[in-house]
Order: C-alpha cells, then sequence, then structure tokens
C-alpha cells in the first residue's frame, strides 16, 4: 500500500497577492496628509488676500470711508515709515518684552496656587467661589485701580497678569484632579509622600494641560498687555493705537492691529512648537 506525502494545510487564509505593503500604506498616508496640509495653507492664505482686496476695493470704490477704514496699501506705506524710522522695532519690542515677562510671572503664580489648592483640600474649598467670581468680573475694570497702586509702567504688568491667572489657576486646578486616583493610590499604598506624588505622577500627568494653559494664558497675557497700554503706557504697540486714533490718523492705528496680529501668530506658532516638543520628549 503506497503512502502519499500530503501538503499541510495553512493556519489561516492566505493575504491577496496585490496588497499593498505596509510602507507603502504609511507612505501614502504621509503623502496625504502633505497634501492635506499644502491645501490648507492655500486655503487660508488664499482667504487673507480676499480679504484685503475686497478692503481695499472697499476703500477705493467708497463702499467704506478710507478716513476711518484706511485700506491695505496705505498700511503697507505707513509700516514701511515707521520701519525705517524704528519706531516699529521700538514699539513692538516694548509689548512683546512686557507680554513675555508677565507670561512667565503669571504661569508660575498660577502653577504655585494650582499646586496649593490641589495639596489642601480645605484651601480648595475655601478658595474656590472666590476664583469663580473673579473669573468672571471684568478684569478692564482693574486697570485704575493698578494704575494708582502700581503706577504707570509696573500697573501694566498687573493688568497683564491679572487678566490670565485665574483662568490659569482653574485650568491647571482641574487637569491635577483629572489625574488617574488609581495611581495616587498606588503610590499612597506603596508610603509615597505627597510630594512624591505630585512630582512623579500629578506634574507629568499633567503636563498636557500645562502645555495647553500655557497657550491660553499667553494670549490673554497679551491682551492684558495692550489693555494696561491704552491706559498707561508711553510705549508698545497698545500707545500707538491710541495715540493714532488721538491724532485720527487711522493708517496708523490699523498698521499697529496689523503689526499685533503678525505679533499673536508668531507667538502662537512658538508655543505650538514647544508643544510639540514638550510631548515628543514625555514620550
Amino acid at each position: 500500500m503506497s503512502m502519499q506525502a500530503t501538503k499541510p494545510m495553512a493556519s489561516g487564509p492566505a493575504a491577496p497577492s496585490d496588497a499593498p505593503a505596509p510602507g507603502a500604506v504609511f507612505a501614502d498616508w504621509q503623502r496625504r496628509q502633505r497634501r492635506q496640509r499644502l491645501t490648507v495653507g492655500l486655503g487660508q492664505l488664499l482667504l487673507l488676500l480676499v480679504l484685503l482686496g475686497l478692503w481695499e476695493l472697499s476703500a477705493r470704490l467708497q463702499w467704506a470711508n478710507p478716513l476711518l477704514t484706511s485700506r491695505p496699501t496705505t498700511v503697507a506705506k505707513t509700516l514701511a515709515q515707521i520701519l525705517g524710522n524704528g519706531d516699529l522695532f521700538k514699539h513692538t519690542w516694548v509689548t512683546l518684552q512686557e507680554t513675555l515677562i508677565s507670561f512667565v510671572a503669571g504661569m508660575i503664580m498660577a502653577l504655585v496656587i494650582a499646586v496649593a489648592i490641589w495639596w489642601s483640600e480645605f484651601l480648595s474649598r475655601l478658595l474656590d467661589p472666590y476664583l469663580v467670581v473673579l473669573n468672571a468680573l471684568p478684569k478692564i475694570a482693574l486697570g485704575p485701580i493698578f494704575y494708582v497702586w502700581l503706577g504707570d509702567r509696573v500697573s501694566i504688568y498687573g493688568m497683564a497678569i491679572a487678566i490670565a491667572l485665574v483662568t490659569g489657576v482653574i485650568m491647571l486646578h482641574a487637569g491635577f484632579m483629572q489625574v488617574d486616583p488609581e495611581k495616587i493610590k498606588l503610590l499612597h499604598t506603596l508610603g509615597a509622600s505627597k510630594w512624591q506624588v505630585l512630582w512623579k505622577v500629578v506634574m507629568p500627568a499633567s503636563t498636557p494641560t500645562i502645555v495647553a494653559t500655557g497657550k491660553v494664558a499667553l494670549s490673554l497675557t497679551l491682551v492684558g498687555v495692550i489693555v494696561g497700554e491704552f491706559l498707561s503706557s508711553k510705549a508698545g504697540l497698545g500707545y500707538m493705537i491710541i495715540y493714532g486714533s488721538q491724532i485720527f490718523r487711522m493708517d496708523l492705528v490699523m498698521t499697529s492691529v496689523v503689526v499685533l496680529a503678525i505679533l499673536s501668530a508668531l507667538l502662537y506658532l512658538v508655543m505650538q512648537y514647544l508643544e510639540r516638543l514638550v510631548l515628543r520628549r514625555q514620550r
């Protein structure tokens, strides 16, 4: 009796021969992502050009009074003028310096207060209604008070910190409270102190919250600096806006607003880069 060899049966369904390799799928996904980013960037640029074109056209056709709204070509001439005489760098640097100093001081204060509230449940219950009230309070109303208390220069920093501080404390404390309680309980079981829990679990787990709070706080700080410059400054982009409106030079006002928008965009891009850097290192 002859024995015939039998072929072993496959343990699973065979992959189709025309299936793309994993590397090819990933490369195709990367190409689609690049195309999407390019399309979004071009769309944003096109939208900006359309808005500038409508602004220029409405002023030239007298749909809007150019004395009140100015126009892009006039803004470009004014920008070249203040760039040439050095006023642009002077006022932009003053605003940027005030913003960065206020931002760093405000973030440190917010972190300290948020950690103190997380540390003490009694302090959390004590300060919770005050934080809610302060967050709802229009911070601009504090401007004259800061001017009287702190003077014309320091009041700008006080205004900027006041606008960003309470929001930063609330966001940071909410992030601390959302840390996985099981991890905290595990460290307590192993005999860790509260200080070790803070540095080993709470702070690392709250890194995305801290970065997001920094992005929000930076924008709010810039708003506070401009408001402070409206009230008491002798230099800065806020001062240029107020000065231009007082002498009825709307081209100077609109140029200052454009420079402020560019500064805001650059600060946002810097914060985005720092966010990617910090989150990448955390992984």
